[in-house]
């Protein structure tokens, strides 16, 4: 069973960078989608970015696209998300997820069957 662990986030002042990780295991990157999701008090999970398994096509959010971008590293067996300039609408827990959409579907979270616990982002001045 793939096992997923966020880490990398904190608390950063508007404009600042971070870069989340996710570490996996009992998997091979090359065999699954990885995306990106993110969920604010109150609010639905919502889609980042993703990244294909086959080809390495990226996917992202219109209110990250040109800020963050999504990568993986089969070595590490590790996904990553570095986010620049970042603003005040994303802060939220953001988390990792495994899966194999359809192109069309790769936005929804319910195409993910696995997450990890998340790590809290917390962009404030």
């Amino acid at each position: 069973q793939v096992q997923l662990a966020e880490s990398g986030g904190g608390l950063v002042q508007p404009g600042n960078s971070l870069r989340l990780s996710c570490s996996v295991s009992g998997g091979s990157l090359s065999s699954y989608d990885w995306a990106w999701f993110r969920q604010a008090p109150g609010s639905e999970r919502e889609f980042v970015a993703a990244i294909r398994r086959s080809g390495g096509n990226t996917y992202y959010a219109d209110a990250v696209k040109g800020r963050f971008s999504v990568s993986k590293n089969a070595a590490t067996n590790t996904v990553y998300l570095p986010m620049n300039n970042l603003m005040t609408g994303d802060t939220a827990t953001y988390y990792c997820g495994n899966g194999r959409p359809v192109l069309s579907a790769i936005r929804n979270k319910d195409m993910y069957y696995s997450w990890g616990p998340g790590t809290q982002v917390t962009v404030s001045s």
